[in-house]
């Protein structure tokens, strides 16, 4: 099957041009082989690491579809290998309880890592 419609049939992309794009920009790897090209043809067995947003994606194609059906069905032609996605950081002071006032605004200014003082 081509790597451009697997990937799309997966859900991993929204069409099958953003998937198109993505391969042909060289940013698709088939067991750790550079493939620029998106008729390359994959299989069961092969591991497939691409980005997808920032993440890094790394699946293992489990089986072939003929067609692109609802998510829970896409689910059963891979198994995820990607390393867990690191949390977003958070703002120090600030537990998402409204609005925070000034002082906690002072504060999460003056203790803020990336501020070159």
């Amino acid at each position: 099957m081509r790597a451009d419609k697997w990937l799309w049939h997966a859900r991993f992309f929204k069409t099958r041009g953003l998937a198109t794009k993505l391969i042909a920009g060289g940013h698709l790897r088939v067991n750790s082989a550079r493939v620029a090209k998106p008729a390359h043809a994959i299989g069961p067995g092969d591991v497939l690491t691409f980005a997808q947003g920032r993440r890094v994606r790394v699946v293992r194609v489990v089986a072939l579809s003929t067609r692109r059906g609802p998510a829970p069905e896409a689910q059963t032609l891979y198994d995820d290998l990607s390393p867990p996605a690191d949390p977003a950081p958070r703002a120090p002071g600030f537990d998402g309880k409204g609005r925070p006032n000034r002082k906690e605004r002072r504060n999460a200014r003056l203790y803020d890592p990336t501020r070159l003082e």
